[in-house]
């Protein structure tokens, strides 16, 4: 129970919130088929944002800790930007063919 003590009721608000307008961002808006981490990294900027701009004193619309007003606008505005988020490439690498050809294993019988 003391860990429960330890998180702002804000951050878990804020991190359910992420997720789902996340997930509704994925869904909705008209971009071409994307990947899912890139919007959600994005998503998470904007909240950050969000709480950045709750920290200047300006004005805004809270969930309890959570400032949701600028954060879903930030969030929102930044989606076109998804696009620029590097991922990595789970795809192997193909090795690079040797230099000298190879002896087949298997030569073909003479007749």
């Amino acid at each position: 129970m003391d860990l429960l003590k330890l998180v702002p009721p804000g951050l878990v608000v804020a991190l359910l919130a992420i997720l789902i307008l996340s997930q509704v961002f994925y869904a909705a808006l008209p971009y071409r088929k994307r990947a899912y981490v890139p919007i959600l990294v994005t998503t998470a900027a904007g909240f950050v944002l969000g709480q950045l701009w709750d920290y200047l004193g300006l004005p805004s619309l809270r969930l309890g800790q959570a400032n949701m007003v600028p954060a879903i606008a930030f969030a929102l505005l930044l989606q076109p930007l998804a696009r620029f988020v590097p991922r990595l490439n789970r795809e192997p690498k193909e090795p690079k063919e040797p230099n000298e050809p190879k002896e087949p294993k298997h030569p073909a019988p003479h007749p």
